[in-house]
């Protein structure tokens, strides 16, 4: 038996929060106390169970020279320590609480540190050491001092040590657990990574210093004046220049001020003195409230369009810098985004300090998931369960009184699909008691009996409807209050559809007040072999595939066609044309700004070439106002052909998150309607040595193929009906409505046969007779293609006529045709991006050019993509097409087969040929990876169809 001492593990399954650790108190950025950071590189060892080493490791003089080495902030799995794992929410261990595994992934971390030669000596004060993040339970020594052990993974501790801090080298020792009994409150639809992937700070605490304080800032819109109120645990006073402010703490001064909103974030700087530290204030006047049954602020209602948003990197997990930080604000400022809901913790409090500088809504939601427990109708579900109460009113605590002095922030949120329990009830009354400034929020609170807000998830448009006219049931408490989708439009690969559907609802009923896209990135890992690494892709026994991949940006933070959407679907300035009077109508979409900060421009174009462009005068209106405004004529030498107006609203000067010129919203619409392309039969099919001549074109005489238009080579043109089915296509287990990429794939259409019924010569037409089906199965698709030439072009119609029974609708309806040495691709149509039948609001009219590797849509596990709307004709491999009527293009070098097999982007190795699809129709995409399907309008549904295209060879 060992002689080695017992290590001590306890703590590990206990439900307590921890011990030792000194009361939460508000986050603040700096002060003039002295700081010192612990992040660096630090001594470090696994071991593959809680109790595998024993605490001598924490003692001053321990050898750790044949350690390794990690970064602080960061995860030991993303630096070559184990693996990452990836569960939506099962519990990648057996559901026991409190028990974990012996199986138990240990990371001893070791820092030695010195303090700067101007520290404070003990007279001066003490001092406190500060975890923003450590997950997911931490145990603590300073110079072989235990300091005391903690849990919750995105929560701030902190620890008094003044006393043992010493004059040489100090050493700070930190034992992690992955697994604990925090665990089961973390469940959290994320990567499961251990580490301490926040920062560590040592914080000099001067005699007579701030302990916590709490900045009330209440703003009164009848009278235009703001209240200030700074309760402080030790006196001190309270100055705000701009505002001759002179205060002590506690004491309420009343001023006029500019109040604080999301579109004009006003903040004023103040400093709270105290005896023996000065704190830098950013002061923001707003007051939220429940008022006639909708949240107001500053007296206003509000309407979200927000994103739910993980911490996130691809390399680094959720061990974030300031410039990452700063860059998400950025990217949802510039893409109309207002407001953004803390899924599912408190992030890293600088976040919060850039939303309140550049202007977001926050729903700060609490450190706290237990999902997995439906997986047993929600039995010992913590939140239920008096032991835990402790545990869960402890994370209340710490993420309120951390950033409760945050304008930005709007509603607490007690966590996330948690059950219900008395432990959330015991949440919601501390919160309001604590805070009555702001409203409390949760999803599962499906009685609205502890929150003030009646949210849901991924409710259909039907039901969303139903609720904004009043015609829900449920209690009556909760009829009376407004209406969150906290999530919606599931953004899982190629997605979501019908967004601009939910907007309208959003704009029409008062009670709906928006929602919260999921969700703001994809949380793909950085792979030298797999491109991005989603679930499963680390041998994970249990995982969840690429439902961890579900942004609205790639991993890289490059914006998806869905983001692209959404930014035109919710920008704030709405502009709609009436082409038969010369007038454009704007209306100010904004709660609080006027549009005095934007500039509008108009531009003429016919066919895609600008004609003239000017500015248009539009009068400074504000929130919720409209006006018709008169466009100028249309220029006199304006060529013929589809003529369209184009106006944008643009920022008339820089602002601290966009520059001058960036366009904020845009609308645009027609004068003169495209004329439809045609082509005059002029001689007919000449019989060849096996090939049959039409015009610039050759046919295999047998199967009517055709093989080359003038100096084009041409192969395997025919009719195309499958795609790679998307994330949304193939719907998850849990939905009830028909997932039709299942249904697809079970009817055969992905691999349907083309049999050759006739090729015909006469009327000046070379016919061509095929039927197109599954095996196995009755139905199918009689197709004529139908060729003809005026001598330099070649007209193609194809007449699409359904059999049998179909009962379900198409995923596309196109013809597929491959070609050589293709490259650039030049279109009039819609662009610069991909869209499709749900997701098109974004699709400006345009000339556009790409090349193919451009038009390719890079998601994280690959499925359909790239597809341009409303093309009327479109260049590419020296091929000229034109459609009639408008058509979807798609172009890869690769086939729709090779594209649907691909688990990876690296699977996908480019070929000689270029694949092109030319689509009559696409089906609509949806969001039933998570949500509702596409709309019914938005199907392909199987019916008879004609449409037609001109092929001409592309003059030099």
């Amino acid at each position: 038996m060992s002689s080695r001492a017992t290590t001590v593990t306890a703590y590990v399954e206990d439900v307590s929060p921890g011990s030792g650790a000194l009361p939460p108190r508000a986050w603040y950025a700096s002060s003039d106390a002295a700081s010192l950071s612990l992040n660096g590189t630090w001594a470090f060892r696994l071991s593959r169970t809680a109790d595998a080493e024993d605490d001598s490791f924490a003692e001053v003089g321990y050898d750790a020279g044949d350690w390794t080495r990690v970064e602080v902030p960061g995860h030991w799995v993303l630096q070559g320590h184990g693996s990452p794992v990836y569960t939506n929410h099962l519990y990648p261990f057996p559901v026991d609480p409190p028990r974990v595994p012996t199986e138990n992934p240990t990371g001893d971390h070791l820092r030695v540190f010195g303090l700067p030669a101007d520290w404070p000596g003990p007279s001066g004060g003490g001092a406190v050491l500060r975890f923003d993040g450590v997950e997911s339970c931490a145990r603590v020594w300073l110079n072989g001092t235990e300091l005391g052990e903690f849990k919750g993974s995105r929560l701030p501790h902190e620890f008094a040590v003044g006393h043992l801090l010493r004059a040489g080298d100090n050493v700070l020792a930190v034992r992690v657990h992955q697994w604990s009994a925090g665990s089961y409150l973390e469940d959290q639809d994320q990567w499961w990574l251990p580490g301490i992937f926040r920062d560590v700070t040592l914080l000099h605490r001067p005699a007579g210093c701030a302990l916590d304080f709490f900045v009330h800032a209440s703003y009164d819109h009848v009278s235009g004046e703001g209240t200030l109120r700074v309760d402080s645990d030790v006196d001190g006073r309270v100055t705000v220049p701009d505002l001759g402010v002179d205060a002590a703490t506690g004491e309420p001064v009343t001023v006029p001020v500019e109040p604080w909103s999301a579109e004009l974030p006003r903040l004023y700087d103040g400093v709270l003195a105290t005896g023996g530290e000065r704190i830098p204030l950013r002061i923001g006047f707003r007051t939220v409230e429940l008022a006639d049954g909708l949240i107001r602020v500053n007296g206003r209602a509000v309407l979200f369009k927000g994103v739910n948003r993980h911490e996130w990197h691809p390399e680094k997990g959720r061990a974030l810098d300031l410039a990452t930080m700063r860059e998400d604000v950025l990217l949802m400022k510039r893409h109309n985004v207002n407001a953004v809901r803390t899924s599912h913790y408190p992030p890293h409090p600088a976040f919060l300090d850039l939303c309140d500088e550049l202007g977001l809504w926050v729903i700060d939601e609490c450190d706290l998931e237990t999902h997995g427990f439906a997986e047993q109708g929600w039995r010992d579900n913590p939140v239920d369960d008096d032991r835990w109460t402790p545990a869960l009113l402890d994370r209340a605590a710490r993420m309120v009184e951390r950033d409760k002095n945050h304008p930005s922030v709007v509603l607490w949120s007690l966590g996330n699909e948690a059950g219900t329990g008395r432990g959330l009830t015991a949440m919601a009354e501390w919160i309001h008691g604590r805070d009555p400034s702001r409203l409390v929020h949760y999803e599962g609170d499906h009685t609205c009996r502890d929150t003030d807000v009646y949210s849901r998830m991924y409710t259909g448009h039907a039901e969303v409807e139903r609720v904004g006219r009043g015609l829900d049931g449920g209690p009556h408490r909760r009829r009376q209050l407004p209406y969150l989708l906290c999530e919606y439009a599931h953004a899982m690969g190629n997605g979501p559809g019908g967004l601009a559907d939910y907007q309208r609802l959003f704009r029409a009923h008062d009670r709906l007040q928006g929602g919260f896209v999921w969700e703001w990135i994809d949380h793909g890992i950085a792979h030298p072999g797999l491109g991005y690494a989603y679930g499963g892709d680390f041998g994970e026994e249990l995982h969840d595939g690429n439902f961890v991949c579900d942004g609205l940006l790639f991993p890289d933070r490059r914006p998806s066609p869905g983001l692209v959407e959404f930014r035109k679907v919710i920008e704030p300035v709405t502009i709609e044309g009436d082409a038969s009077g010369g007038t454009v109508r704007v209306r100010n979409g904004y709660d609080f700004a006027g549009l005095s900060a934007l500039a509008f421009t108009w531009s003429y174009r016919v066919d895609g070439v600008t004609v003239d462009s000017g500015v248009l005068p539009v009068p400074p209106l504000e929130p919720g106002e409209s006006a018709e405004v008169k466009l100028p004529a249309p220029p006199a030498a304006a060529p013929a052909g589809e003529a369209l107006w184009t106006v944008r609203a643009l920022l008339a000067a820089g602002t601290a998150w966009a520059p001058e010129g960036h366009v904020v919203a845009w609308g645009q619409f027609a004068r003169s309607a495209r004329p439809a392309p045609s082509v005059a039969a002029v001689g007919g099919p000449v019989p060849g040595e096996g090939l049959i001549t039409l015009g610039p074109a050759s046919f295999d005489a047998r199967t009517g193929a055709l093989r080359r238009v003038g100096a084009v080579d041409v192969t395997g043109l025919r009719l195309d009906v499958w795609r790679a089915t998307t994330d949304n296509d193939d719907g998850a287990a849990w939905q009830p409505d028909a997932r039709y990429g299942r249904l697809w794939r079970g009817l055969g259409l992905h691999r349907v046969q083309h049999r050759l019924d006739a090729v015909e010569s006469g009327d000046g037409a070379l016919t061509v007779r095929t039927r197109v089906a599954p095996a196995a199965g009755e139905i199918g698709l009689s197709t004529v293609y139908r060729w003809t030439s005026d001598g330099t072009r070649l007209g193609l119609t194809v007449s699409v006529t359904p059999e049998g029974d179909w009962t379900v609708p198409l995923p596309r309806l196109g013809i597929r045709l491959g070609l050589s040495a293709a490259d650039r691709v030049r279109w009039y149509g819609g662009g610069p991006g991909e869209a499709y039948p749900d997701s098109a609001t974004a699709s400006e009219v345009g000339r556009w050019q790409s090349t193919v590797d451009e038009m390719q849509t890079p998601y994280v596990r690959p499925q359909e993509n790239g597809a341009r709307a409303g093309v009327r004709w479109a260049e590419i491999g020296g091929l000229r097409v034109e459609g009639d009527p408008e058509f979807f293009l798609t172009a890869r070098r690769w086939t729709t087969e090779q594209l649907d097999a691909a688990a990876h982007r690296t699977d996908l190795a480019p070929g000689d040929t270029v694949w092109v699809n030319l689509d009559h129709g696409l089906h609509g995409l949806g969001s039933q990876s998570c949500g509702p399907g596409p709309l019914p309008r938005y199907f392909l549904r199987a019916e008879p169809a004609r449409f037609a295209f001109v092929l001409s060879e592309v003059s030099a």
